[in-house]
């Protein structure tokens, strides 16, 4: 009987949460397709529709339909017993993902993405004029560019709430200037 490969775990800071992400073998990356989905407060269910959705034929390419995630045996962690196996998603598709919801209005989605593609640019530059930054550096920035894009969305929907507000009260002023209580049921004849 022969033993089966397993991939080895670590744990990888994406933004504001860590996810345990899984090396192959052969070198290739993982990330579990239940943790793709709760990075953007989603259900693991999500992620598994979006596998076999247009959006992921379009982003991914005609040959990548009804795709299923692949089951992957992962090293046991010291204090757990038996096996453990995930639905690994390579990363290129938990990216896909999370594009997907980003464009169908998911804000942490977005934030991530937008987040995760501004640091990649950054890095780039970073290596063409040869600036080094420690990997904490790199961690903390991304979570601190997340948290305050969330304080501006926040700071934005308030906004608009009170804006909102304001034009009900001041429509509420002008019906009962005209003699219209705005609340009152039409009474008979009305």
């Amino acid at each position: 009987m022969s033993e089966s490969v397993k991939a080895s775990r670590s744990t990888v800071t994406v933004g504001l949460s860590s996810v345990e992400g899984f090396r192959l073998p052969d070198g290739g990356y993982r990330m579990s397709q239940a943790q793709a989905a709760e990075s953007i407060e989603e259900s693991p269910v999500n992620a598994l529709r979006f596998l076999s959705s247009k959006d992921s034929k379009a982003l991914l390419g005609d040959s990548f339909t009804d795709y299923t995630p692949e089951s992957i045996e992962v090293e046991p962690q010291s204090e757990q017993r038996g096996q453990t196996r995930i639905n690994a998603l390579p990363l290129e598709v938990a990216a896909a993902y999370w594009m997907s919801r980003a464009y169908r209005s998911n804000k942490k989605a977005f934030l991530l993405c937008w987040a995760l593609i501004t640091e990649t640019l950054e890095r780039r530059f970073d290596r063409a004029f040869g600036v080094i930054r420690p990997d904490d550096e790199w961690d903390r920035q991304l979570s601190d560019r997340i948290i305050d894009h969330m304080e501006i969305s926040l700071s934005s929907a308030f906004k608009e709430a009170d804006t909102a507000l304001s034009r009900e009260k001041l429509l509420e002023q002008q019906l009962r200037e005209n003699g219209i209580e705005p609340w009152a049921l039409p009474r008979d004849g009305q």
